[in-house]
C-alpha cells in the first residue's frame, strides 16, 4: 500500500495577505504574549539554549528588551546557577541575598570580590548577617592594589548608615536615595540584621526600562535549559533554588518516552516552576508533552540555520506546518507553542506569530552580537562570530564524547548540527529592535493590534520561484 504524501510549507513559502488597517502607527501594536503558562513577555522573542548565543549577558539583554534568554546547559550545575544568579542580581527593586564581606577581609580581598561579582559596594557583615557598615569603590580609590589594610578601617560603619526598616515602601525608598544623594539602601530588621539591598542604579533602569520583563521582586526574568541523561533533577533543582523562572527540557526529539517522564518529574517534584519541553514537529508530540505536564511546547526539528538533521536522519517537518499543526493541537489545551528554528528575518516572525506561534526562539540572529558568548575572529577585513549546533561535532567535544570517555566514541558520533561563522551584528538591543520593528510593521499590514487579532486576520498566499525572487531585492547592482 503506497504512504500517502502530503504538502508542507515553510516560511519563503508563502506571504501574509494585507488587510484594512485601522493602525495609524506601529507603536500602538501590542506585541505582548505568554512564553508559558504563567509567564508574560513584552515581546514575543526568546534566545536559544545555546552556547554560543545565551549566557548571562544575553540573558540580562533580552529580559531588559521585553523577552527572556535561556541560559544553555553545557556548563557545570554550579557556573549555570551563577549565570541564573548573574541575571537576577542584574536589576531589582530589592536585592534579598546582595553578595557581602566580613569585617576582617583586606582591600584585596574585596577588590577581587567585586571584580568577580561585577558590583561596586559591598555590605560589611559580621557571621551572623548583622550590618556592621559598607564598602564602596569609592573607599577603596587610594588604596594599593595588594593592600593586606582590613576593610573595617575603611567602610562606613553602621552607626553612620542610612539604612531602611523592612516594610519600607519602594517610594519611600526612592526620597531616601534622592534625599540623601546616596547609591546604597541597605535594608535591616528591628535587630540591625541586613535583610536585602536597594541600590539607586536598579532605580534609575525601572523607570528607564519599563518594557523590562521582570518577576515579582522586580528581578529580570531568566530561563535555564536542562538535559534528560543522569543528573538532571540536581541541575533543576539548583537552577529553582537559584530563582530560575522557567526550565527547559533540551533534546532534539522531544516525543519521546523518557522526555516525558523527565517533564512528569520536574512537575511533580518542581511544581513552583514552569517547565518547557521540547522540540517536536507534530500534533502528537505536542499533545503528549502538554498531557505530561509541558506548560509551554517547542516546535521545531531540522529548521535550524546549523542544523543538519534533516540531511542526516532523513526527518523532519518544514517549519511553518509544523507550527501551523502544533498550534492548533495546542490551542483547545490552552498552552503555548514556541517557534523554535528557521527565522532568518523579522518577517518569519510575523509568519510564525500568525501560524499560531506564541513566541519564537532565536538563534543565529543574535550569535554575531556583543552579547553572545561565541568567539571572535577576522576574516577577510570582516569581523564575525563563532556559531554552532549543539548536535555538531565541537559542541560534543566541549561537552565530552557521548556515551564514553573513549575517544574512539567520537569517530562514531553521529553529528547533527555544523560550525560556522555569522557576520558581527553590534548589540542585541540593535538586532531586536530591527526584528520588533518589522513584526509591528506586518501586523501593521495585517490590521492587527494584538498578536490574538494577528492570528484571527491571518490569511496565507502560496508563492512560486518567481514570486520568491520578486519578494527580494532584483534587477539592481547594490551598494558595496
Amino acid at each position: 500500500m503506497p504512504i500517502p504524501i502530503r504538502d508542507a510549507l515553510t516560511f519563503d513559502d508563502v506571504l501574509l495577505v494585507p488587510k484594512r488597517s485601522p493602525i495609524r502607527s506601529r507603536k500602538d501594536v501590542d506585541l505582548s504574549t505568554k512564553l508559558s503558562t504563567n509567564i508574560k513577555l513584552n515581546i514575543p522573542i526568546v534566545s536559544a539554549n545555546m552556547d554560543t548565543v545565551t549566557e548571562s549577558a544575553m540573558a540580562i539583554a533580552m529580559a531588559r528588551n521585553g523577552g527572556i534568554g535561556i541560559i544553555h546547559r553545557f556548563m557545570s550545575i554550579e557556573r549555570q546557577v551563577e549565570e541564573v544568579l548573574k541575571v537576577k542580581r542584574a536589576e531589582s527593586i530589592i536585592i534579598e541575598h546582595p553578595y557581602t564581606i566580613g569585617p576582617n577581609a583586606t582591600v584585596a580581598d574585596a577588590r577581587r570580590l567585586m571584580q568577580e561579582k561585577g558590583v561596586k559596594g559591598l555590605p560589611v557583615v559580621d557571621g551572623n548577617a548583622k550590618l556592621l557598615g559598607i564598602l564602596t569603590t569609592r573607599d577603596l580609590l587610594f588604596e594599593d592594589k595588594g593592600s593586606r589594610k582590613n576593610i573595617s578601617e575603611l567602610m562606613t560603619p553602621a552607626n553612620e548608615l542610612l539604612t531602611a526598616r523592612v516594610g519600607t515602601s519602594i517610594d519611600d525608598a526612592r526620597q531616601l536615595l534622592r534625599k540623601h544623594k546616596i547609591e546604597k539602601l541597605p535594608i535591616v530588621d528591628d535587630e540591625g540584621y541586613l535583610r536585602g539591598l536597594i541600590t539607586s542604579k536598579d532605580m534609575v533602569t525601572l523607570a528607564e526600562r519599563p518594557e523590562a520583563c521582570k518577576d515579582a521582586k522586580g528581578q529580570l526574568i531568566v530561563g535555564a535549559a536542562v538535559g534528560i541523561r543522569e543528573g538532571y533533577l540536581d541541575r533543576a533543582r539548583a537552577l529553582v533554588k537559584a530563582g530560575v523562572d522557567v526550565l527547559v527540557v533540551d533534546v532534539a526529539h522531544g516525543h519521546s518516552e523518557w522526555v516525558l517522564e523527565v517533564v512528569r518529574r520536574l512537575k511533580r517534584e518542581l511544581s513552583q516552576v514552569e517547565v518547557i519541553a521540547g522540540n517536536v514537529a507534530t500534533p502528537e508530540g505536542t499533545k503528549d508533552l502538554i498531557g505530561a505536564g509541558a506548560d509551554a511546547v517547542k516546535v521545531g526539528i531540522g529548521s535550524g540555520s546549523i542544523c543538519i538533521t534533516r540531511i542526516v536522519t532523513g526527518v523532519g517537518v518544514p517549519q511553518l506546518a509544523a507550527v501551523l499543526e502544533c498550534s492548533e493541537a495546542a490551542r483547545d489545551l490552552n498552552v503555548p507553542i514556541i517557534a523554535d528554528g528557521g527565522i532568518r528575518n523579522s518577517g518569519d516572525i510575523t509568519k510564525a506569530l500568525a501560524a499560531g506561534a506564541s513566541s519564537v526562539m532565536i538563534g543565529s540572529l543574535l550569535a554575531g552580537t556583543d552579547e553572545s558568548p561565541g568567539v571572535e575572529v577576522m576574516r577577510n577585513g570582516r569581523k564575525y562570530k563563532l556559531h554552532r549546533g549543539m548536535a555538531s561535532v565541537g559542541a560534543s567535544m566541549k561537552r565530552g564524547t557521548p556515551e564514553s570517555e573513549d575517544e574512539s566514541a567520537l569517530f562514531e558520533y553521529v553529528a547533527e548540527g555544523i560550525e560556522a561563522f555569522v557576520p558581527y551584528r553590534g548589540t542585541s538591543h540593535e538586532i531586536i529592535a530591527q526584528l520588533v520593528g518589522g513584526v509591528r510593521s506586518g501586523m501593521s499590514y495585517c490590521g492587527a493590534r494584538t498578536l490574538p487579532e494577528l492570528r484571527q486576520n491571518a490569511s496565507f498566499v502560496r508563492l512560486t520561484s518567481a514570486a520568491l525572487k520578486e519578494s527580494y531585492p532584483h534587477d539592481v547592482e547594490g551598494i558595496q
